[in-house]
């Protein structure tokens, strides 16, 4: 290592090669990191198919590694772009090579018809929303009521959300739907859908698969068990924990009544025991760490500019008019007048929230 001028310079021949190390692990299988590195080493280059991608999950919350294949989590590194323009300098993206670089089931999708944020008055209801690419909206299977074995075609990136999401083909009826893909899921996986097992009196011996992308009633699930894409009625549709990376925990559960469940928020809600539950928490987990870049891939995306408050005038902002950057002595609150940072805003609590969320 030498000094040239006022800058400091690193010999290549001095320059020890990186070695990547894992970041989920089992304990029990590398008592030091010396023996974590060959392990790690001995399975990415033992592979059958080449591939350094760690995946692995276990339904009590803990990874490990078990298989060295690609999943829904394909690389815990970011691609980024050599700075070459303004808008590569930043940009950070989740790697995608693992999707399939085709068009989606035409069967499978409906056209998207933009409206730019106004309602059928032509006000604009939804700010910051307009222009963008083309889309057509992904029709997702939120039900999973029919039985039997279904066979993981691809996954797919959806523009219409933040997670993957993965082709099933029935392997009876040969019938295509989409859900969301779980972390860990992978082409070539089998998942089954247990919600229509009707209850039998008597029947002790009834038995279900607790693995991954699995969909069943909350009372099937055993507790500590880490779910998503969790419903809220018996019969209906999966609503809650379906974002990219969210996830919750089962903490209580019964044959009758209500279950418990700890959403990724850290709040604790009632659930009824018959509303259906995925097993697996959702794919893409680092979309909360990407970085776009530049303002233009944001208008790809459809979402326009923003303006702050203290930059418009006074009629048409609490926060706008008067002389310098001043709010004119009012707490931070919405355009509408409403409190933006840590008011209350609720007038009658959820009944079904056990223990709220942490509040900052």
């Amino acid at each position: 290592m030498f000094r040239f001028g006022k800058v400091l310079v690193q010999h290549a021949a001095l320059r020890a090669p990186a070695v990547t190390v894992p970041r989920l692990y089992h304990p029990a299988k590398a008592t030091s990191m010396d023996s974590l590195v060959s392990r790690f080493h001995q399975l990415r280059f033992n592979s059958t198919n080449g591939s350094t991608f760690v995946s692995g999950f276990n339904t009590q919350g803990n990874a490990v590694i078990d298989n060295i294949q690609s999943s829904a989590l394909p690389s815990s590194q970011f691609k980024t772009k050599k700075p070459t323009t303004p808008g590569k300098r930043w940009l950070k993206r989740v790697p995608r090579d693992h999707l399939y670089k085709g068009k989606a089931v035409r069967a499978l999708t409906v056209a998207k018809r933009s409206t730019g944020g106004r309602n059928n008055t032509g006000r604009i209801t939804i700010r910051h929303r307009g222009g963008g690419h083309k889309r057509r909206i992904r029709i997702l299977d939120w039900h999973r009521q029919e039985t039997g074995t279904q066979t993981v075609v691809r996954l797919e990136y959806d523009p219409g959300r933040t997670a993957w999401i993965a082709l099933l083909r029935h392997d009876k009826s040969g019938k295509l739907s989409y859900i969301v893909a779980p972390h860990g899921l992978k082409a070539g996986d089998q998942v089954t859908s247990y919600r229509a097992m009707k209850d039998q009196e008597g029947d002790i011996t009834r038995t279900v698969a607790i693995d991954v992308g699995n969909c069943m009633p909350l009372k099937m699930v055993p507790v500590g068990t880490i779910v998503h894409n969790i419903g809220l009625k018996r019969d209906g549709p999966g609503v809650m924990a379906r974002a990219a990376g969210t996830y919750a925990q089962l903490i209580q559960t019964g044959e009758k009544g209500y279950a418990q469940v700890r959403l990724s928020s850290g709040e604790v809600r009632l659930v009824p025991v018959d509303a259906c539950a995925t097993i697996g928490s959702v794919s893409n987990p680092d979309h909360q760490h990407e970085m776009m870049g530049k303002a233009g891939r944001l208008r790809w995306m459809g979402i326009r500019p923003t303006v702050r408050g203290t930059a418009m005038n006074s009629v048409d902002h609490p926060h706008g008019g008067g002389r310098g950057k001043s709010k004119g002595n009012k707490d931070p609150r919405s355009p509408w007048g409403v409190l933006a940072k840590g008011g209350k805003t609720r007038k009658t609590p959820n009944p079904f929230v056990v223990k709220p969320r942490p509040r900052r």
